[in-house]
């Protein structure tokens, strides 16, 4: 008998290996198709099972018995198999609680507003109403209380929390709300976790707002449903660097800078020392159009070439755990920088301009372009960086500089 998670659909579950961290090597997967779940619970064939959508609420009246905590959510996440006697409960709650504490957002005394109605608003309604918010508050397409009329009716908010797919991969340019038409915000929270930095969770950051996405949620039900699994106690401690492994294994480490400042050199180096593929957007761009960057621009002038820089930033981005070189002006876009966020730890390669190659850069020929181009880009690559290098002639050194700030 096992451990695992029951759900419809799951190829790209994160679960097995949070599970395998936390010590549980025998956690593995139970895709289920709606008519499978009843037989399944019936034979009982496994010690202890997480159960995913869309089956939390199938599940309770297969339940032998559920504790108080499920009852009031009306959802169940965790069932354990007692001498043959199913149990349920809900470690989504614990989860949600946990990760909204560590990220500093406070529900006390706070007007909370909810988006989507589903079963993971019915846990948050009932962690909300339990960390003594001051009103609850739901948003669905067709609710009291929809997205036509929610800046009107619901502008006092002061946490929001999404809990629709909006946002998620693959259409991960989607954003349920606007934040900036809410003037009393003070904690934003988005439950998914891929990608890790959705478009809501960008616009938080951008105004300055607490904010969290869901990938500490789901590690932390995760440990919580492991005590119920096999009696383990996992520190907050714990629960955190787990997380953290978790996350940096979803990240691409993303290179920024001036044409010709060695993001691809130094880029493939990075690649090596940390077993990741490595990808080079402008050779992408080149692979897919057959022909070089300076025939695009001169056959297809600079908007086409821009567009297909936009396509291939996209694609790459979303996927996550790569190396991943851009080219010189991919930051222009605000529709690139948004996919560069999402899953990228920013690496800004600031070499000096007279060490800048210029050749086979169409933008950086002529006098004086190369310096015009670097006054246009300057800030948009020192606001998007997580990590700046200062580079001259000893790839080394640089090489060893980042490395060293990564493991930070």
């Amino acid at each position: 008998m096992q451990y695992g998670l029951l759900g419809k659909h799951l190829p790209h579950s994160h679960s097995p290996r949070i599970h395998a961290m936390l010590g549980n090597s025998s956690y593995t997967l139970f895709e289920k198709a709606p008519e499978e779940v009843e037989e399944f619970l019936r034979t009982r064939n496994f010690f202890g099972i997480n159960v995913t959508i869309p089956y939390k609420e199938t599940v309770m009246p297969l339940c032998d018995c559920l504790d108080s905590v499920a009852v009031e959510i009306g959802a169940v996440n965790t069932i354990v198999n007692c001498g043959g006697k199913l149990f349920g409960t809900n470690t989504d709650y614990s989860g949600f609680i946990f990760m909204c504490n560590r990220a500093g957002i406070d529900f006390s005394g706070k007007n909370v507003l909810i988006l989507g109605s589903g079963g993971s608003s019915k846990t948050v309604r009932v962690a909300a109403k339990h960390l003594g918010a001051s009103s609850v508050r739901i948003v669905s397409r067709s609710g009291e209380i929809n997205y036509e009329n929610v800046y009107e009716v619901a502008k006092d908010a002061n946490v929001i929390v999404n809990t629709t797919p909006l946002g998620m991969y693959p259409n991960v340019e989607e954003k349920p709300i606007e934040l900036s038409k809410f003037s009393s915000l003070t904690g934003v929270v988005d439950i998914v976790y891929n990608p890790l930095c959705t478009r809501l969770l960008q616009e938080a950051k951008s105004l300055g707002i607490k904010c969290t996405g869901g990938l500490m949620m789901l590690v932390a039900q995760a440990a919580f449903a492991d005590k119920y699994f096999r009696d383990a106690i996992h520190s907050g401690g714990e629960i955190v660097k787990i997380c953290e492994k978790v996350e940096w294994r979803l990240k691409s480490v993303i290179f920024i800078g001036m044409p010709g400042s060695g993001k691809s050199t130094l880029g493939k180096l990075v690649a090596e020392k940390l077993h990741r593929r490595f990808v080079d957007i402008d050779r992408e761009i080149v692979a897919r159009a057959g022909k070089t960057i300076p025939e695009i621009f001169e056959s297809e002038g600079e908007k086409a070439f821009r567009d297909l820089e936009s396509e291939v930033t996209k694609e790459l981005c979303s996927r996550g755990g790569d190396v991943i070189a851009c080219g010189g002006g991919t930051i222009i876009r605000e529709e690139n920088r948004a996919a560069i966020r999402q899953n990228g730890i920013i690496i800004y390669i600031n070499r000096p301009l007279e060490l800048l190659s210029r050749k086979g850069r169409p933008l950086s020929s002529g006098d004086g372009a190369l310096e015009k181009l670097y006054s246009e880009r300057k800030e948009i690559y020192e606001s998007l960086a997580d990590i700046t290098i200062q580079t001259g002639e000893d790839i080394q050194s640089s090489l060893d500089d980042i490395l060293e700030k990564l493991k930070k």
